[in-house]
């Protein structure tokens, strides 16, 4: 479990096949390694890795095609910057939201543009996933705690401070990019909890949040 602050920005340093999966070794920059051991979670650009080898300057994890096929992980390359976090402790200050580190899709940058220091982004979202996204609402991109600033017809404008910019790889985002989104834990259970029908068909709706008083 993470919180979406990210502690660090690490690199890809190499990628290599193991019998039709992936292995990959992450330079982890500043990131404080000293109380990570094997079997430990760390949350890179989103996606909850295991490591599973450990060295003085990062760690190897292992990707299956289950992953593979729901990131971007396969078009990661030797230079690839990517946000770290460690998992969260009992201790940890909520600082963002709860973040599971699995992915539920991958975004598209439609469109960026500054705004005074900050700087605005448009994300198109899968269409299977914007009826959890909520104006004002939580969601991960990158694994970056974020709180959208408005709905579009296709998904959601943010705004990116400073300091975000800075700490994060979200500064390096252009129109086309692709993002790994996670939406917030708290949606897709209420969903279940209140009956989904099927797939593509939920109980969810403004209507139904309305008549129980959720919003008016």
């Amino acid at each position: 479990m993470f919180t979406g602050i990210i502690e660090a920005v690490g690199k890809i340093a190499s990628t290599r096949s193991e019998q039709g999966d992936l292995r990959l070794r992450i330079n982890t920059g500043n990131l404080n390694l000293s109380d990570v051991k094997l079997g430990d979670s760390i949350a890179t650009n989103g996606v909850c890795l295991t490591v599973v080898a450990a060295h003085a300057d990062g760690f190897e994890a292992d990707v299956s095609r289950e992953s593979l096929a729901h990131t971007r992980i396969a078009q990661w390359a030797p230079g690839t910057r990517v946000n770290l976090e460690k998992a969260m402790l009992p201790t940890t200050r909520m600082g963002g939201h709860i973040v599971s580190g699995h992915v539920d899709g991958v975004g598209v940058v439609r469109g960026r543009k500054a705004d005074a220091r900050s700087i605005r982004f448009d994300i198109e979202v899968p269409a299977d996933l914007r009826r959890y996204i909520a104006a004002k609402g939580s969601v991960t991109v990158d694994g970056v705690s974020l709180t959208t600033n408005a709905l579009t017809a296709t998904g959601f404008e943010l705004n990116i401070v400073p300091h975000t910019a800075q700490e994060t790889t979200l500064a390096d985002l252009e129109a086309g990019a692709e993002v790994h989104l996670e939406v917030d834990v708290i949606a897709r259970y209420l969903e279940q909890l209140l009956g989904q029908k099927t797939h593509d068909e939920s109980r969810l709706t403004p209507a139904f949040l309305a008549e129980n008083g959720f919003w008016k």
